[in-house]
């Protein structure tokens, strides 16, 4: 008798996942074309629900899921539900912030007194104007704040992320530009890498556990 339950189980079983599957593709298509997502999941779907704010700090590498989702993810789309996490994510905003990829070599001034960091740091930029090192195997050798073994690239990053006097200073400058700024860390040798672009910075999620 067993041996013929079996295959009716497993039937009653697919056609369950089939119909779960049906209903959570009417669900998702239902919010898509929702005028208001927010108040479909209220009054329709009777469910809770959660608004997040997600900063992408970085438009070339990702911390997890989330980030890149919100970055790579279109307007009104819902996502999930994933097998670790039970949910349906609608993207229901994006706003821009300014981004720029600049590399720098920091002299510690807690380490040297700020008269020998001044002079290093002109001794530093004149050899990279001359061409005798580029600015990346300088960055290897002098920058005291462990991005070394990058040449001291800091990356694509989104405006905020870094110190405010190292940041406002790059975000007056273009591609190429080489120079010397202060902030309470040291003093900051700065070579821009790419001009600075506007992107996609901030998005809002509509999260709907199921």
């Amino acid at each position: 008798m067993r041996i013929f339950l079996i295959p009716q189980i497993l039937l009653l079983f697919c056609l369950n996942a089939t119909a779960q599957g049906s209903g959570l593709d009417k669900i998702k298509a239902e919010m898509e074309a929702a005028p208001n997502p927010v108040e479909y999941v209220k009054t329709k779907l009777k469910k809770k629900y959660f608004i997040d704010t997600v900063f992408i700090s970085s438009n070339k590498q990702f911390l997890g899921r989330p980030d890149s989702l919100a970055y790579h993810g279109k307007l009104r789309k819902v996502y999930g539900p994933w097998p670790e996490d039970s949910i349906l994510v609608q993207i229901i905003g994006k706003a821009p912030n300014q981004f720029y990829h600049a590399a720098q070599i920091l002299l510690d001034t807690s380490k040297m007194r700020k008269e020998v960091a001044t002079k290093l740091a002109d001794s530093i930029v004149a050899r990279i104007r001359r061409k005798e090192k580029t600015f990346g195997e300088m960055a290897r050798i002098y920058t005291m704040d462990g991005s070394g073994a990058k040449e001291g690239d800091l990356g694509w990053r989104a405006r905020g992320t870094l110190l405010p006097a190292l940041e406002n200073s790059i975000l007056k400058k273009k591609k190429g530009d080489l120079y010397k700024t202060w902030s309470p860390y040291g003093l900051h040798i700065v070579q821009v890498q790419e001009d600075i672009k506007s992107d996609t910075g901030f998005v809002l999620f509509l999260r709907v556990p199921l």
